[in-house]
């Protein structure tokens, strides 16, 4: 990875209708990881986000609260920047579907389609809620399972056998809204022919732009047949009007996705950044999304075939993560594990999820789990126990004897070599998106700095009379075994690296890990991290059990 990339990194739009949660953070933390991890590497690296801002959801918790829809997305908006904030997620711009770039792109791309014979429009028979003179959601359609006849199921699936279905097949339905029974009612509706992509998408799944579980995944709806895909929504909505029609809105999930374009056109506006260089069809850019599974369909089938019929260029690859789980289960409010991101903040170091989730994500689809024992245990272990050990042992004696200055030399270069020559492995496992595997490297290398330290003793040393110099080589290297291990945490842990920077007196890029600080000066250590205790852990979750949402 030595050529300079240009790269556009993105994570699925947030929900403006609710807090943020510990489960919503794998996917930001995990983007961001990698991202910090290319700027390293001096890639040019754009990272933007935002709020998805548009649907029924919204327009009607906007009403129960007595506000507008778009007061209560700008609310929500903030909230949500907040609390990445407090998670060092590093977006360089956070935006939202409900925006004038949003607006302009999302009229262009649907008349684009519409000029290319892409859009159908046919009359469809939906649930209706006489009582509050509304279309209902598939969402808000509840009864039994067509299939197993399942109680108190959503219109679009079965939680108990796991059948999809239209609303119009439920037993015994009844609306969410009303506890009415819901009517059929028919309407227009406009639809974008998915079909006449899949010669395209088929060879476009070749290309390795997905993970293989989400490839063969897809090949099952291929044989289910792809079908046309409802784009439009009936008044009252909240969303975009279509062009040309009156009371017919945009589904939220067509303008859901044009929104990472919207929000890198609103940077590429305040920092000269050329759009059409990352979004034309031939560019040599790259673009990146980071989704969980339960959005693959939209972005791996609709997305790409949106963005092919329109002109513009594909992801590179969509990166898909599974789901989190507190103790091996689902997240409960009544169990204390349902955690809002700010409540989080509030107890503990947002530095400590970051790291625990690193350990444990990979490239594959498979749910991690957030056990609270583990969890005290790893951070303890390993970032106080095993990495800021290292210097807090040393730096006193640097500090107090020796000018806060390093040495000249290294007393073991093939030790320093031992531990750098690790980089291009753990590069490798940084870019797969195998953060696990870099956390278990870079703790086995500090394992190793802390046995020269425990062999060496240089606490003993510096009392042995002509020893002196010994115990200043033994503390100098391992300073700069510490100044390795801070270079490799430092996508994961870029506040507690901004202190060992700080600390060391240097800027720690990925280059820095081959070259020793020599006759460096360094400033007085201050402690960079602090142990778990249990009775965090308890008020967390006691205060996790309080909050009502």
């Amino acid at each position: 990875m030595t050529d300079k990339r240009q790269i556009l990194a993105t994570c699925a739009l947030l929900y403006a209708n609710g807090p943020l949660h510990l489960g919503h953070l794998v996917e930001h933390i995990q983007a961001d990881i990698w991202v910090r991890f290319q700027r390293m590497h001096g890639h040019e690296t754009h990272f933007v986000c935002g709020s998805d801002c548009h649907g029924t959801p919204i327009m009607l918790r906007a009403q129960k609260e007595g506000i507008t829809p778009e007061e209560l997305v700008k609310r929500v908006a903030k909230e949500h920047f907040h609390d990445l904030g407090n998670f060092s997620i590093s977006y360089d711009h956070f935006d939202s579907t409900h925006s004038d770039e949003n607006k302009t792109l999302v009229e262009e791309l649907y008349l684009t389609l519409k000029e290319n014979n892409d859009i159908a429009t046919r009359e469809i028979a939906q649930a209706y809620d006489a009582e509050k003179e509304m279309f209902l959601p598939d969402r808000f359609v509840k009864g039994d399972c067509p299939k197993c006849e399942a109680k108190d199921q959503y219109g679009d699936s079965c939680e108990h056998c796991g059948a999809t279905y239209s609303p119009t097949d439920l037993k015994n339905p009844i609306s969410a809204l009303s506890g009415t029974t819901p009517t059929q009612k028919k309407s227009q509706h406009f639809f974008f022919k998915l079909g006449n992509y899949e010669n395209f998408l088929k060879e476009w799944f070749k290309g390795g732009h997905l993970q293989s579980q989400v490839t063969n995944k897809l090949g099952e709806w291929f044989e289910a047949g792809l079908k046309d895909w409802d784009i439009s929504r009936d008044a009252p909505y909240f969303g975009f009007e279509i062009p040309g029609e009156k009371d017919k809105y945009f589904y939220v999930w067509l303008d859901a996705p044009i929104g990472y374009m919207a929000s890198f056109k609103a940077l590429c506006n305040k920092a000269d950044i050329d759009f059409n260089h990352y979004w034309k069809n031939d560019s040599t850019t790259e673009l990146y999304h980071f989704i969980g599974k339960d959005i693959i369909y939209f972005h791996a089938l609709f997305w790409p075939a949106m963005l092919e019929g329109a002109g513009y260029r594909k992801p590179t690859a969509i990166k898909v993560h599974s789901f989190l789980t507190v103790g091996g289960k689902k997240m409960s409010k009544s169990r204390g594990t349902f955690i809002k991101a700010s409540t989080y903040s509030k107890h503990l170091n947002p530095e400590y999820l970051r790291y625990y989730y690193a350990a444990k994500l990979s490239s594959h689809i498979e749910d991690i789990d957030l056990n609270f024992e583990d969890f005290q245990l790893r951070i303890n272990s390993d970032l106080i126990g095993k990495f800021v050990n290292i210097a807090s042992r040393c730096a006193g004696f640097i500090t107090k004897r020796f000018e806060g200055k390093l040495t000249a030399t290294l007393e073991n270069k093939s030790l320093y070599h031992e531990l750098s020559k690790q980089a291009d492995g753990i590069s490798q496992d940084y870019e797969n998106l195998d953060s696990s595997q870099a956390v278990r490297k870079i703790m086995a290398l500090a394992d190793k700095a802390n046995q020269y330290i425990a062999e060496q003793e240089p606490w003993k040393l510096i009392k042995e009379e002509g020893k002196e110099n010994d115990a200043w080589q033994v503390c100098s290297l391992s300073l700069n075994l510490f100044k390795i291990l801070a270079a490799m945490l430092k996508p994961i842990l870029p506040e507690t690296i901004a202190k060992a920077e700080s600390f060391l007196d240097t800027d720690l890029d990925w280059k820095s890990i081959q070259t020793p600080l020599l006759d460096h000066s360094i400033n007085k250590f201050k402690p960079l991290l602090t142990r778990i205790e249990e009775t965090q852990i308890q008020a967390l979750q006691e205060e996790a059990k309080q909050d009502v949402q």
